[in-house]
């Protein structure tokens, strides 16, 4: 009783002592807090690098650690979609509780978060890994922020992450509004126009016009000309008569 005790006492110390070194000098692109209840449970976000395929993301996981840290080493889980590695599933790696011979109990949680981000960005298959193309991990990037939102325990450990997420989705939708906004008005004007008479129709209706105002004139002045002609014969056989 009193082993077990001295056991989780250090676990503890020891995670107590890492959390803080984690507050002083963060891991880039990566973040870690432990349960406020359970100090065994940590929860971590990685957020894509940039110039990668997953730039944008923001991928939640989980590390369970044993009683025996840090002469043990912990579970590895990923929650968040992100086409590298299965989600809720313990991570093969050379520093998760699959491989306890390589294990090194200097290691600390910046250790393990430093390494599972670094796997992350390789192609190496392991136990857990999946195989996907980068646009759909670029997809499984812009859809993550939304996704986590869907999660109480990530809500609750990292709310200025939250807020940033639902800040986006918000400018998302109102771009999305102005963009929808912007086609109805063109398909409004492009009607207008297609309704109304164009130059070319004004200007083939007033030629059309003038053509036939044109055409009676010319019979007109055809008629007038007979009639003419009609008159000066009669007069002309009139006078030859007499």
């Amino acid at each position: 009783m009193s082993s077990t005790k001295r056991v989780n006492t250090t676990a503890t110390a020891r995670l107590k002592q890492d959390y803080m070194r984690l507050m002083k000098d963060p891991v880039p692109y990566v973040r870690a807090i432990p349960l406020p209840s359970n100090i065994l449970e940590w929860h971590y976000v990685v957020q894509g690098p940039e110039k990668t395929s997953y730039e944008g993301g923001i991928y939640h996981g989980k590390l369970i650690f044993p009683r025996e840290f840090p002469f043990k080493p912990p579970s590895i889980y990923i929650i968040t979609p992100n086409g590298r590695f299965k989600c809720n599933t313990r991570l093969c790696l050379s520093i998760s509780d699959f491989h306890p011979d390589t294990w090194n109990p200097a290691w600390s949680v910046a250790t393990i978060l430093t390494g599972l981000l670094s796997f992350m960005l390789e192609k190496s298959p392991t136990l857990g890994s999946i195989e996907t193309s980068d646009y759909t991990k670029r997809q499984l990037a812009s859809q993550s922020g939304p996704f986590n939102l869907n999660n109480k325990t990530f809500c609750e450990l990292f709310p200025d992450l939250t807020e940033e997420i639902q800040t986006e989705i918000k400018r998302r939708e109102e771009e999305l509004k102005q963009a929808t906004e912007s086609s109805g008005r063109l398909s409004n004007n492009s009607r207008i126009r297609n309704n109304s008479p164009s130059s070319n129709e004004i200007y083939n209706n007033n030629g059309q016009n003038q053509g036939f105002w044109g055409s009676a004139l010319a019979n007109i002045f055809v008629i007038v000309g007979f009639a003419a002609f009609a008159f000066t014969v009669k007069y002309v056989l009139r006078s030859v008569i007499d």
